[in-house]
């Protein structure tokens, strides 16, 4: 009988970038530790991807009309790119690591133009003169796909976020961009690159793509891709898993560790565990309280939705088995859907904000008579035509301030319009010129701002999720090295061999709640004294998790925090209304909440300052409860 092979050693690798605007040393710092196999990293939020989107949209209906067809040298096209620029700022002090030590890097930074900034890439190694291998992965851009669907379809398109068709809508789509699978990836690195450039990969594709090739899965090992989804997930925002965000940060600067975070690293098992530990040599902390964080962030329910599995969390476990590394487990796989997520951008109009401080006492009689001035001053005729108006206001002025700072609050004017006009500070009728009328005659205690830039208009963009079929996607691989048959003839990657279609996400409050009254004498005291927590955005929907460190906490925590007091916690001006579902995580004592359409439209257009909800944890651990006593007799977070 011939023994079967032992199973290839776990797969190491780094996170390098949760966004645009990470480390610069990143991918190299990764890439020169030879015992990372690979690095990847994420360049392309969903606000960074529209405004590439919409640049590349233009740039065609602009090519549609010229007469030559011939194509320009590649410095003069890196002129009007549409891929993030910041990812070669950090890949070119890594060229010669990722050489030497053969670490692979497969990276979503190729927004709308994919193939371009491959093809930089390749022209970047030449001139470094080494030898690394680069592909990259086509499909996400669906944009006539999208528009062929959306032609006799428009009112059974629904938005994931608020339900709307995109007949209500009424925003003419520019592009259409879906979120891709990491098979592709996969088979670029089974294919012999070094380097693979995606567009809109999911966050996790990545980590899913590196993991598959290195331990030869198929598309339907469910289980072991569900593993390397949810370890993905977990490094894709670099140093969010290894303290940044942390609830405990206090204890983090207390010990000096708050400066230059490690990026994280997961080594993932061909059985789809994983560990997550993080760069030797650095600061930060890796527990099972940081995994947890960054579990409960941007997740909608038990069930982890990506276009090659779906990875159930109902029985995920966390141990940890050694200073800063912890091992993750109970991952299991389901089919994946047939259909994939997409984003569609349309031009949404023009926007301006103006600002005022005020300072001082009776602050709330002051807002309500510059709002009442505000108003009477812009007319309700300049009103009707604003497509949104709103008037915040940010900070509070407290009893015998010690500063005037701190003393100091922002009355801040946020208006929408779809005609720039409206904003012109030159005319008379223009928002700017009609609030300027005010400042003489201000209540007291009132200022403005020296640099009005912000009120004259700006351009920004409204976004529409919604789903898609996965065969609208033309997913195919193309390798820019090998002989000229190879370079060719781009490699299609086959659609799911099972799928399954999938309801709503389960929503419950605790199924065994304990008697609240049983946990003793209670303190009125911020839930941040007991609960630690993460937050954040996709769309408009907001998510906030909040887990804590015993059993009997979790008891008391799983039985307070119903749906019910999620609500009364937002309170009146923050909670819109809005359906809000829960969900349990018995394992790690997590209670995880989604705020359907809780951003007033997303990043992209919404006029609230905490446009990602990474502030919503904070502001609800800041909240007042009825604590049991014995919980913080000793102590709090």
């Amino acid at each position: 009988m011939t023994a079967s092979p032992e199973p290839k050693r776990p797969v190491r690798i780094g996170g390098s970038s949760g966004g645009f605007t990470d480390r610069v040393v990143a991918i190299s710092r990764l890439a020169s530790d030879p015992d990372v196999d690979a690095v990847v990293g994420d360049w392309l939020s969903e606000n960074v991807m529209t405004g590439y989107g919409a640049g590349k949209a233009r740039q065609t209906a602009a090519a549609s009309t010229t007469a030559t067809s011939e194509k320009l040298p590649l410095e003069e096209r890196k002129k009007t790119a549409q891929y993030a620029s910041t990812f070669l700022q950090c890949f070119e002090p890594a060229i010669h690591d990722l050489a030497r030590n053969g670490t692979k890097l497969a990276v979503n930074a190729g927004a709308s133009d994919t193939e371009l900034l491959a093809e930089v890439v390749v022209d970047m190694v030449k001139k470094a003169g080494v030898d690394l291998k680069v592909a990259w992965v086509e499909g996400d851009d669906v944009t006539t796909a999208f528009r062929e669907m959306a032609a006799d379809k428009k009112d059974e398109i629904k938005s994931l976020t608020d339900g709307r068709s995109l007949a209500d809508w009424g925003f003419e789509p520019i592009c259409a961009q879906a979120y891709l699978g990491s098979l592709g990836i996969a088979e670029a690195l089974r294919r012999g690159a070094d380097i693979v450039i995606c567009g809109r990969v999911s966050d996790a594709a990545p980590t899913i793509g590196v993991a598959a090739w290195w331990h030869n899965w198929s598309a339907s090992d469910l289980d072991q891709l569900a593993g390397a989804l949810i370890a993905g997930h977990i490094i894709e925002c670099s140093a969010f898993v290894t303290g940044g965000y942390y609830s405990r940060f206090k204890e983090l600067m207390a010990s000096r560790k708050h400066l230059n975070l490690g990026f994280p690293v997961a080594s993932v098992y061909a059985d789809g565990e994983f560990d997550i530990g993080k760069e030797k040599n650095t600061n930060g902390v890796v527990n099972t309280e940081t995994v947890t964080a960054q579990l409960v962030y941007e997740i909608s329910g038990p069930l982890y939705y990506n276009s090659d599995v779906v990875a159930d969390l109902h029985n995920i476990q966390l141990a940890q088995t050694g200073e800063d590394l912890v091992h993750v487990s109970g991952v299991t796989g389901c089919p994946p859907p047939p259909t994939t997520r997409c984003g569609i951008t349309a031009d949404g109009g023009y926007q301006a904000e103006w600002h005022f401080y005020l300072v001082g006492l009776d602050i709330e009689d002051k807002c309500r008579w510059m709002e009442e001035q505000a108003r009477h001053a812009i007319g309700e005729e300049l009103i009707s035509q604003f497509s949104l108006l709103k008037f915040h206001v940010h900070g509070t002025s407290p009893a015998n301030p010690v500063n005037q700072e701190i003393a100091t609050v922002d009355f801040r004017i946020f208006a929408q319009a779809r005609d720039a006009a409206l904003f012109d500070p030159s005319l008379p009728y223009g928002f700017a010129r009609k609030l300027y009328e005010t400042v003489l005659q201000s209540c007291p205690g009132v200022s403005r701002p020296n640099d009005l830039r912000q009120s004259t208009a700006k351009s920004y963009y409204e976004y529409f999720v919604t789903l898609i079929p996965q065969s609208a996607c033309k997913h195919r691989v193309h390798l820019l090295f090998g002989d000229e048959a190879a370079q060719s003839t781009p490699i299609d990657i086959p659609l799911p061999p099972q799928t399954q279609t999938y309801g709503a996400q389960e929503t419950y409050d605790t199924r065994s709640p304990v008697d609240l009254a049983s946990f003793g004498e209670t303190v009125d005291a911020p839930l941040g004294w007991v609960a630690l927590g993460r937050s954040g955005d996709k769309a408009s929907d907001a998510n906030v998790g909040f887990y804590v460190p015993s059993q009997e906490q979790w008891d008391w925590l799983r039985s307070f925090l119903t749906v019910v007091k999620l609500k009364e916690l937002l309170g009146p001006k923050e909670y819109g209304g809005g359906r809000i579902d829960r969900f349990e995580m018995g394992n790690i004592r997590a209670v995880h909440f989604l705020l359907k359409d809780h951003l007033d439209r997303g990043y992209n257009s919404g006029s609230g300052l905490d446009t990602l909800a990474k502030n919503l944890c904070e502001y609800l651990r800041a909240k007042y409860v009825p604590i049991p006593k014995k919980f913080i007799e000793n102590g709090h977070l």
